[in-house]
């Protein structure tokens, strides 16, 4: 099987939406509450830890090969949210950009038997942009309403 590479462009979208929602939050926006105690700029910084993981897992995957890992994302998530919501409000944005512009340059180089065998495992290992953009719209509907 051989990954469509669709998930680059796709990655990119994302990415190019994320900077423009960044690029516009004021402090206030920034600071907005979400569902279940979030902010905005915790939603941010979210999205950067798990852009990071996905980066420092292929790494892994690089260099011992792939062994798929499972980790309960709603207890991490869970554990993470206070160090979150401490995170300065306009930090949380840099990263959140930072480790998306990081990840999808670290897919775009992968060995496709990688890509396949994470495909296979978790399309949305590769498919950034399904993550980011959940995200988006939720920030997005509560800067509108």
């Amino acid at each position: 099987m051989s990954v469509d590479r669709s998930y680059i462009a796709q990655n990119q979208a994302s990415r190019t939406r994320l900077r423009a929602l960044t690029e516009r939050l004021s402090e206030a926006d920034l600071g907005r509450p979400l569902e279940g105690g979030w902010t905005v700029a915790a939603a941010l910084a979210h999205l950067a830890f798990w852009d990071r993981w996905g980066r420092i897992l292929l790494e892994k995957w690089e260099r011992e090969g792939f062994v798929p890992i499972t980790a309960d994302a709603d207890l991490l998530n869970g554990a993470l949210l206070d160090e979150w919501l401490a995170i300065p409000l306009r930090d949380a944005a840099r990263l959140s950009l930072a480790a998306a512009e990081a990840i999808d340059r670290k897919l775009e180089a992968v060995a496709p038997e990688l890509l396949d065998a994470i495909a296979a495992a978790n399309p949305r290992g590769i498919v950034r942009a399904t993550h980011r953009n959940e995200h988006l719209d939720q920030i997005e509907r509560a800067l509108a309403g």
